[in-house]
C-alpha cells in the first residue's frame, strides 16, 4: 500500500536520524515544500569536527537534563542543520513545511520561525514547553504523528 505524503516525509526524517552519532538521542528533520524535499539535518557537530561518539558528551558527563543548557552541547541540532542548508547552498525554506522525529526545542523554534516554516509534524515530544508557546504564537501549526498514521493538532 503507498503511503500518504506526512507517513513518507515521517519515515525520511527517521531515517535520517540514523545519521546522528549523539550519545542521548538521534533526531532527524526535513524541510519539505509543494510535496518535494529540499533539506534534511540531523544533530550532529559542526562539519569536520569530530563527532560526538569520539568526544565524549560534557551534558551527559555534567547529567543535564533534557531541555536545558544547550550552549554545552557541541551538536547541532537537526532542525538547525536543515535550516542551514537553506543558507549554505541559497534556497529559500518560507512557506515549507518540517518533519521531526522530535519536537523542536526554544532555539530551533525561534529559527523555524524567522526560517518561515508554517507547520512541523512532529512523531515525539520534547521537554521545552516554551516552544509550543511561542510556535503558537507565531501561527506555526504543530501536529503530532501518532503511529497509526493519524495527526493530533498542538496548535491550531
Amino acid at each position: 500500500m503507498r503511503p500518504s505524503w506526512d507517513a513518507y516525509f515521517m519515515e525520511v526524517a527517521g531515517v535520517v536520524s540514523t545519521r546522528s552519532n549523539c550519545l542521548r538521542r538521534q533526531v532527524g528533520a526535513i524541510i519539505v515544500k509543494d510535496k518535494r524535499i529540499l533539506a534534511t539535518g540531523y544533530n550532529g557537530p559542526p562539519s569536520g569536527m569530530r563527532h560526538c561518539d569520539q568526544v565524549g558528551c560534557v551534558r551527559e558527563e555534567k547529567n543535564i537534563p533534557s531541555g536545558e543548557r544547550h550552549e554545552l552541547c557541541r551538536g547541532l541540532h537537526a532542525e538547525q542543520n536543515a535550516i542551514l542548508q537553506g543558507a549554505l547552498y541559497g534556497f529559500s525554506i518560507k512557506d515549507s513545511m518540517l518533519y521531526a522525529t522530535h519536537q523542536p526545542c526554544i532555539l530551533c523554534s525561534k529559527m523555524i520561525i524567522n526560517g518561515g516554516i508554517r507547520g512541523i509534524i512532529i512523531k515525539d515530544n520534547y521537554p521545552d514547553e516554551m516552544s509550543l508557546d511561542l510556535l503558537k504564537e507565531a501561527g506555526v501549526t504543530v501536529k503530532i504523528w501518532k503511529s497509526d498514521g493519524e495527526v493530533e493538532w498542538i496548535t491550531p
